[in-house]
């Protein structure tokens, strides 16, 4: 098998993160061999850790063009500069002494802290591929799970080698910058047992709780959205007036880009459990479907779960129009079984007449199946009260 640029990016963040993990144990071998109080004279080791973690500083790369510069005091000058802030006798200065100690520690975890963030950035596209990849590997393992058959049966399929295979490859991908999910290690646990009753587990438990811990590794809640403004108060007392835009910036968006928005709005939303990524259908513009259960608690007549899937038709130059809900009702057969529920089309242009008549007709004939329009206006209207959302995707 050929080397693939990811697997040599990979090599060379394995390299970087073997060397960064020395320097971070030699550093805490360092600051333990620091006397607490104030002490003159040598430390053979000590000396001797400082010359190794130089050629270790040394190795590290850039990263975005930023690389810490760390100087280590040796004993004899953290010792004067200790007595010379008590001989002073101000807070300020002890303080500041202790601070310049503890500096080459704070700027070796500031290069941890980007070099995590850099991987995570590496590895989130082969990741979503292969979270796609391992929904449809346990798509097509459900089916194996019936009554007839018992629970301690050994799952004999192909497609069970390649969901171990998936997994194998996401555990390489996370290495050890991103905590393993809850349940990670049920996953590994039921897929070596490898009975029907291991492989129901992982499909109602295991999976969804590992797939929902790597999707908010992956877009962190934490990283922030850019802000333009210093001061807020500086905006209001500016007094601002003028129309306000309702019409958002579709045009920015890639198509796949649509689709990570939708899936937001979706992941975000009360009432809508297990949003996942579908594998790319045979559809002209190779888009992926995505998949939700839709939850209806009633107090009566107890708690409903429908299964949508929805497509995403990023389209800014043409209308969706009665050929093209034919063919995406067509491409509904692809995720069944289990049954679709409700059939959502969403897309950031609009529907022509002949389209929403369609539309109309068939949700009032006998048909189990409901189909949806989430059209611009729609979309919308359902992202005005989310501003969260319209700031980080920048639709303003």
């Amino acid at each position: 098998m050929s080397d693939s640029p990811l697997n040599a990016a990979l090599r060379q963040f394995e390299a970087v993160e073997a060397n960064l993990i020395k320097a971070e144990k030699l550093l805490a071998e360092i600051e333990a061999g620091i006397p607490s109080g104030i002490s003159f004279g040598d430390n053979p080791d000590y000396e001797t850790n400082c010359r190794n973690i130089d050629a270790l500083l040394t190795a590290l790369p850039k990263i975005d063009g930023w690389k810490p510069e760390i100087v280590l005091m040796d004993l004899d000058e953290i010792a004067q500069n200790r007595l010379d802030a008590h001989e002073l006798g101000e807070i300020g200065c002890i303080v500041s002494v202790e601070r310049q100690i503890g500096e080459p520690s704070r700027n070796l975890r500031e290069y941890r802290y980007r070099f995590n963030q850099k991987r995570r950035e590496l590895i989130r596209e082969a990741l979503n591929e292969l979270i796609d990849a391992i929904d449809a590997n346990l798509r097509s393992l459900a089916k194996l799970l019936t009554d007839e058959v018992p629970s301690h049966e050994e799952v004999a399929d192909p497609e069970f080698d390649a969901l171990k295979a998936n997994v194998a490859q996401v555990a390489t991908l996370l290495g050890s910058s991103v905590t393993k999910p809850a349940r990670w290690q049920d996953l590994h646990r039921h897929m070596q047992f490898g009975m029907l009753g291991d492989l129901h587990d992982i499909i109602e438990h295991d999976w969804p709780s590992v797939k929902a811990g790597l999707r908010k590794s992956m877009y962190g809640e934490s990283e922030p959205v850019p802000v333009e403004v210093e001061d807020l108060g500086d905006l209001v007392s500016a007094k601002p007036r003028g129309p306000v835009a309702t019409k958002l910036k579709w045009e920015i968006l890639t198509d796949e880009e649509f689709e990570r928005l939708i899936f937001a709005l979706i992941s975000s939303e009360s009432g809508y459990e297990n949003p996942e990524w579908l594998m790319k259908t045979n559809a002209p513009d190779r888009g992926r479907d995505l998949s939700v259960h839709r939850v209806h608690s009633d107090a009566l007549g107890g708690t409903l779960r429908q299964r949508v899937i929805i497509q995403c038709k990023h389209w800014q130059s043409k209308s969706v129009g009665p050929a093209d809900i034919a063919t995406l009702k067509e491409q509904m057969k692809l995720w069944e079984p289990p049954r679709v529920d409700v059939h959502v089309i969403a897309t950031s242009g609009r529907f022509t007449s002949d389209a929403v008549a369609i539309v109309e007709k068939h949700n009032q004939s006998d048909s189990a199946l409901r189909v949806e329009m989430w059209a611009e206006s729609h979309l919308e209207r359902l992202l005005a009260s989310r501003p969260g959302i319209i700031a980080e995707f920048g639709l303003r």
